[in-house]
């Protein structure tokens, strides 16, 4: 187990492979986690239809059932504007089931993994948010990914909790399947353009992941939160842009809009990138720039 000197026995070259306990396998960043983690790992891959993550017996029996090395709990729940009606199941999800997974991490001597977002920040300036600047959700998504963080830190066990933001892939529901859907529908859409981030896509931030465990044989980190994003910075019609500039086949006109214009059931931050630089100097790591993440994921697609 965990207990150990992980620089000579979890993750050494000569050793037995750890385990991974993976939850949340068929959203978009479990698939690419469950692509990549067998090269590193033996995994335990299990999706909502396998486990109930708001089922608090369930849950415990299945962690203790696998008796893993870490828990990567990739299960969220991401949709920010349902949240707004659907706060319980979002805080059972978002809260509730990081904090029973922190728990039996702590019980196992185990690693949690934990992926949390750029929405507890309220978007306010236009400065990369760091890992210690104040939170300041907008919305009930948000709110309840900042205290999955707290209950999670506050159980004493050993984690990572990797911010990122704006996560999509060739699969799922996200931001470039709309694009690609809604190209097919209408011949003109309407973007927002003054809201701030950085598109980050699942595989990138599922080699990160890799990395850091890698890393993990050398030297044993921090327990903390971590940003873990792609470079750079765009809007959501810069992104837009981008995917149609690659994209084959019809191309609508995009046409950019304000927040004001497209009012939404939940408020979204203005400015919410991500700064990097602490993933840089404990883990000598920063993810590629959003650009090549996404030139990557749409030419490997063949979109």
């Amino acid at each position: 187990m965990l207990g150990c000197n992980l620089s000579s026995s979890v993750l050494g070259e000569h050793t037995v492979k750890p385990h991974v306990l993976l939850l949340g396998s068929a959203g978009q960043l479990g698939v690419e986690l469950g692509k990549m983690l067998p090269a590193i790992a033996e995994v335990t891959a299990l999706a909502r239809q396998q486990v109930d993550i708001t089922n608090e017996k369930s849950l415990r029996n299945t962690v203790r059932a696998a008796r893993p090395d870490f828990i990567v709990n990739a299960a969220a729940y991401t949709a920010v504007d349902k949240a707004e009606t659907d706060r319980e199941l979002a805080f059972a999800v978002n809260r509730r089931a990081p904090q029973i997974l922190a728990e039996e991490a702590l019980g196992l001597n185990a690693w949690l993994i934990h992926f949390s977002t750029d929405y507890v920040f309220d978007g306010s300036g236009h400065t990369p948010w760091k890992e210690t600047d104040a939170t300041n959700p907008l919305n009930v998504y948000g709110l309840s990914k900042l205290e999955g963080e707290q209950v999670v830190a506050a159980t004493g066990c050993r984690h990572l909790i990797f911010r990122t933001s704006w996560v999509y892939a060739a699969h799922g529901q996200n931001f470039l399947q709309t694009m690609l859907r809604l190209r097919a529908e209408r011949p003109k859409l309407s973007i927002v353009n003054d809201q701030i981030g950085a598109p980050t896509s699942a595989k990138e931030l599922s080699q990160g992941v890799l990395h850091v465990l890698g890393r993990m044989k050398q030297q044993e980190p921090e327990s903390g939160i971590y940003h873990m994003s792609c470079g750079g910075e765009t809007s959501w019609y810069g992104f837009a842009q981008a995917i149609f500039c690659r994209a084959t086949g019809q191309i609508p006109e995009l046409i950019p809009i304000t927040t004001e214009q497209y009012p939404t059931p939940a408020l979204r931050p203005h400015y919410s990138v991500l700064n990097g630089d602490k993933l840089a100097e404990r883990f000598s790591l920063r993810l590629e720039p959003w650009e090549t993440a996404l030139a990557q994921v749409m030419e490997e697609s063949g979109i």
